[in-house]
C-alpha cells in the first residue's frame, strides 16, 4: 500500500498537533485527494457554517500515487467551505509539497481553529510546530517563502499573500512562488485562521512493491499512452496553445465575455509567449514540464497560462503580453486567483462604459488594469468593491445580466455560446464555475462535436465529470489523458487490493454525489444551475461564432437530461434510491 495510514490533526486554537489513523474505508470508496478531503468536510463540518470562521477547517490530502514513481502524480488537493460561493470546495496545487508531506509520514492534514495571532507550522516527520508569524504578516507569498526558507532551509512551503490575510473570496494559496490553489477563496480560509503558511520537509520515502516490475510497466503505459500528437505531450508548451484554439473556433472571452475573438490575440498567444520563454519547469515526477519561466521587460514570472491570458488578457482587451505577465505576477505575489481576478476587472471595465458606476478604469487602460491586484487585495479604493467578486458587484451596484458567474465563482476562459456542453459544465460543477470539472470544449468546440446542440451533452459532461473525480482522487494530472482502465492498471500496482475501471467509474459517480449532497444540504437548489442572461440572450456578432447564442430552451433541455442520467429529480436534488446506490 502507498498510504501512510496516518492523518495529522492540527488545532488551532489550542496548538495541539496529533495523529489519528486514516479511515480506510473511506479511502477505499473515495481513493484520496478531492474524494477523501470532501468526505472528511462532509462528515465533520456542520452544515450552515460561515465558510470564515473557526468552524470551517482545512484539509491537505495526498493520493495513493503521491510520491511515488507515477508520473504527473505531483498535485495535493486543499479543500474547504467555499467563502465565495458556500458550496464545497477543492483545488489542487501542483510542484513538490504533496510528496514531501507523504515523505513526512501523512496521508493529510486536518487543520481547525484559529490561531491568536498569527503563526505558521512547520512539519518535519513527528516534529509539528507552530511558529510566530507576526514578521511575515502583511508580505507578500513570495517574500514570505524566501524568509522562511532563510529560517528553516530546504523546505516546501505553502504561503499566503494579502489577500488571504484580507480574506478576499477570490484569495488562493501561492506554493514554490508560481505554483497555486486558485479558485473559490481558499486563501481566504488559510486568512481567518491567522494561518500565514505551512512548510514541510520529509524524511521518509514511499515502498512501492516490485519496483522493477512496475517501473517497466508504467514506462510501457507512457509509451503506449502519451507519445501521440493528440495526448498531454501536445501540452508540452504549456496551456497558452489554446490560445489559438479558442481564437479560431470563436470561444476566446472578450471585453467581459461580449464576443468570443479578439483582435490582438497574436500578441499573446504561445508564440508570443515562448518569445519570452527563459526556462521549462515540472511538478514532482512529472516528465511533461509544461510550465513556462518567462521573462519580459523587467518583470518574470512562471506563466502566464491560457487561462490568465485569457481572462486577463483579451476579457480586458489587454493586447500588451508584457502587461499582462505583470499582472500575474502581482496576482501571484498578493495571492489572488488570476480567473476572478481577471473577470471582475473586466466586469469593472464594462459598468464603467456603460455608465452603470465609474470604477474609473476602461477596456485596454494599461496603467489602471495594473493598478488593481494590488488595490484588489489589500481592499483600497474601488479596489474594495472588486475585492468582493462580480456577484456581489452586481448586486450593488447592477449588470446582473453580465456578471459572469455561477454560484458565485467566476466564469473560466471558454465562451459557452460556442460551446454548448461548456455552459452545461459550467452550470453544473459543484465548486461553481469551473473548467476543471469537466472540459467537454476539447472534443466539442475544439474536435468533432456539434458545439450547437443539447444532444448527448449532459452524458458527456457526466462521464468527464466522473472521470475527472476519480483522476483529482487518485492523484493523475489532468494532461495526462488516461483512460479508467488505464487508471485502474496503474492503481492496481500499488494497492493491496484490485479495482476495475467500473470501480472507478462508480468510484467517481460516488464523489461528486456526495459533493452535490454537500451543496445541497447547504440549501443549493436548481436555481444555481444556470449561466448568466448575457449566454442566453446576447448574440456573439464576430468570428465563428457570429449571431450564436445558448438558447435557454436548448439550456433547460441540457440540464433536464442530466438531472435524469444522474438519477436526480426534476429539481436536481439527490434521490434516496441514489443515495443507497452509492453507499453516501
Amino acid at each position: 500500500m502507498t498510504y501512510t495510514g496516518t492523518v495529522l490533526r492540527i488545532d488551532l486554537t489550542t496548538g495541539k498537533a496529533t495523529k489519528e489513523p486514516l479511515n480506510k474505508d473511506w479511502a477505499r470508496e473515495y481513493l484520496g485527494g478531492k474524494g477523501l478531503s470532501i468526505k472528511y468536510l462532509y462528515e465533520e463540518l456542520e452544515p450552515g457554517i460561515d465558510p470564515l470562521s473557526t468552524d470551517n477547517k482545512l484539509i491537505l490530502m495526498t493520493g495513493p500515487t503521491t510520491g511515488t514513481i507515477v508520473p504527473n502524480s505531483g498535485k495535493l488537493a486543499i479543500a474547504a467551505k467555499s467563502p465565495a460561493t458556500g458550496t464545497i470546495l477543492d483545488c489542487s496545487i501542483g510542484g513538490h509539497f504533496a510528496n514531501e508531506l507523504k515523505y513526512a509520514g501523512y496521508d493529510a492534514v486536518i487543520i481547525e481553529g484559529k490561531a491568536k495571532s498569527p503563526v505558521y507550522l512547520f512539519i518535519d516527520d513527528d516534529l509539528v510546530e507552530m511558529r510566530s508569524a507576526a514578521d511575515l504578516w502583511g508580505k507578500g507569498a513570495h517574500e514570505t517563502e524566501h524568509l522562511i526558507a532563510d529560517a528553516l532551509g530546504d523546505v516546501i512551503t505553502l504561503a499566503i499573500g494579502q489577500a488571504g490575510e484580507n480574506l478576499l473570496p477570490m484569495a488562493c494559496i501561492s506554493s514554490e512562488l508560481y505554483r497555486q490553489a486558485g479558485r473559490g477563496g481558499i486563501g481566504a480560509v488559510m486568512g481567518s485562521k491567522n494561518l500565514k503558511a505551512i512548510s514541510v520537509w520529509g524524511s521518509g520515502g514511499i515502498e512501492v512493491a516490485n519496483i522493477r516490475k512496475v517501473s517497466a510497466a508504467l514506462n510501457k503505459i507512457k509509451r503506449e499512452d502519451t507519445m501521440t500528437d493528440d495526448n498531454m505531450w501536445a501540452y508540452s508548451d504549456g496551456t497558452p496553445m489554446i490560445v489559438d484554439l479558442s481564437q479560431s473556433t470563436g470561444i476566446l472571452p472578450t471585453r467581459n465575455f461580449q464576443e468570443g475573438t479578439f483582435d490582438e490575440y497574436e500578441k499573446i498567444n504561445s508564440a508570443a509567449v515562448k518569445s519570452t520563454l527563459k526556462a521549462k519547469k515540472a511538478c514532482f515526477a512529472c516528465p511533461l514540464a509544461c510550465s513556462n519561466y518567462v521573462k519580459k521587460g523587467k518583470t518574470e514570472v512562471e506563466g502566464p497560462e491560457y487561462e490568465t491570458l485569457a481572462l486577463c488578457g483579451s476579457n480586458c482587451a489587454i493586447g500588451d503580453l508584457e502587461a499582462i505577465i505583470e499582472f500575474n505576477r502581482l496576482c501571484d505575489d498578493y495571492c489572488l486567483d488570476t480567473i476572478s481576478a481577471g473577470n471582475v476587472v473586466a466586469f469593472a471595465m464594462e459598468l464603467t462604459e456603460k455608465d452603470v458606476h465609474d470604477f474609473g478604469i476602461r477596456f485596454g487602460e494599461i496603467d489602471n488594469f495594473l493598478k488593481m491586484p494590488g488595490l484588489m487585495a489589500n481592499r483600497e479604493g474601488v479596489g474594495a468593491d472588486l475585492a468582493e467578486g462580480v456577484r456581489a458587484m452586481a448586486e450593488k451596484y447592477g449588470g446582473g445580466d453580465y456578471a459572469m458567474q455561477v454560484k458565485g465563482l467566476e466564469i473560466p476562459g471558454y465562451e459557452p455560446r460556442g460551446s454548448w456542453s461548456m455552459g452545461l459544465a459550467y452550470g453544473t460543477a459543484d465548486r461553481g464555475a469551473c473548467h476543471m470539472r469537466a472540459w467537454p470544449a476539447a472534443v466539442e468546440a475544439f474536435g468533432d462535436i456539434d458545439p450547437y446542440t443539447s444532444e448527448g451533452k449532459a452524458e458527456l459532461v457526466i462521464g468527464m465529470q466522473d472521470d475527472n473525480a476519480v483522476k483529482f482522487s487518485a492523484i493523475f494530472c489532468d494532461f495526462w489523458a488516461l483512460s479508467t482502465e488505464r487508471m485502474a492498471e496503474i492503481l492496481n500496482m500499488l494497492l493491496d487490493y484490485e479495482v476495475t475501471a467500473a470501480e472507478l467509474t462508480r468510484i467517481g459517480e460516488r464523489i461528486y454525489n456526495l459533493a452535490r449532497l454537500f451543496n445541497e444540504r447547504e440549501g443549493f437548489t436548481k436555481k444555481d444551475d444556470y449561466l448568466p442572461e448575457r449566454i442566453f440572450k446576447e448574440k456573439l456578432t464576430t468570428g465563428a461564432t457570429e449571431g450564436k447564442v445558448l438558447p435557454r430552451e436548448d439550456y433547460d433541455k441540457m440540464l433536464a437530461e442530466y438531472y435524469r442520467l444522474r438519477g436526480w429529480d426534476e429539481n436536481g436534488m439527490i434521490s434516496d434510491q441514489k443515495k443507497k446506490e452509492l453507499n453516501l
